[in-house]
């Protein structure tokens, strides 16, 4: 074979090569394809992250009024905050507890059922008087009664006060921020069906959860309609004496941004609870 048969050769073998060779990636084409993966990457990275915090959300239930709720407290030093002001016939209140008494199981219930007490509750603005129905609602009397001999709200603030639409001083709280319990939880007992709470009624704040009731409460200084989501708000007492204290404290509303809902403008705190049996 000479050398010109063999470049010839050699040139078709070249050829045929070329013709099922890929063609080589554009640089313009390699850009796109480098931004695809570096787009798909970012996607991935904002569902990872996004996607949790939007199913996340609509757990987060919103404090029914009545609830308990988290606020700041400007008294944990004790004394008067700024805005605060004194109520007639009150005195400063003092620090708040930052690690209020903890108790691990809910007392039993028997120790209530079917007995009325009397519960005096002295605080920096005068006595209050409940009277507690253990007959309609043993297991949150059971746990009032607890609380007060244990000395768990001595002391501690109403740390809400609520002024337009419903009309609730709420209390029970050692810490003062609304996220205070005794360490434990109970459920719903005697709840009104038609969310309808008389003037001077006394009953449990709780969160959503209808099984929150632990140590907060609330005072109905007006008649109030609260809502009836998750089972409404236990009953279980009335203010028999002091109502007109409370009256007092909500005429002064609360502290800013909301003067219809938060911190009252005058301070009022539990210093000690005392509970008698009230016999026939």
């Amino acid at each position: 074979m000479t050398k010109e048969q063999e470049r010839a050769r050699a040139r078709r073998r070249h050829e045929e090569q070329q013709k099922t060779a890929k063609p080589p990636v554009s640089d313009s084409t390699r850009d796109k394809q480098v931004f695809g993966v570096i787009l798909a990457v970012i996607l991935v990275i904002a569902a990872v992250i996004v996607v949790p915090k939007l199913v996340g959300s609509s757990d987060t239930a919103t404090p029914a009024a009545g609830s308990t709720t988290s606020v700041s407290t400007p008294t944990s030093s004790g004394g008067l905050a700024a805005g605060q002001k004194l109520a007639a016939g009150c005195t400063a209140p003092p620090a708040n507890q930052t690690t209020p008494k903890q108790q691990k199981q809910v007392p039993a219930k028997a120790t209530a059922a079917g007995k009325t007490f009397v519960a005096t509750v002295k605080t920096t603005c005068g006595d209050l008087t409940f009277e507690l129905d253990g007959t309609k609602a043993p297991q949150t009397v059971a746990s009032f009664i607890n609380l007060a001999k244990t000395g768990f709200w001595a002391p501690s603030p109403c740390h809400r006060v609520t002024t337009e639409g419903i009309y609730v001083l709420q209390c029970g709280d050692p810490t003062g921020t609304g996220q205070g319990g005794p360490g434990y939880t109970f459920g719903i007992e005697n709840a009104p069906k038609d969310g309808k709470y008389a003037t001077g009624v006394l009953a449990m704040a709780r969160t959503s959860d209808p099984n929150s009731n632990g140590g907060q409460f609330f005072i109905t200084y007006k008649e109030t309609q609260l809502p009836t989501d998750g089972g409404g708000y236990t009953i279980f007492g009335k203010v028999t004496k002091g109502l007109d204290i409370v009256d007092k404290i909500a005429a002064n509303k609360a502290l800013p941004p909301s003067p219809t809902d938060g911190i009252p403008v005058s301070p009022i705190s539990i210093l000690s609870v005392s509970v008698t049996e009230k016999k026939a």
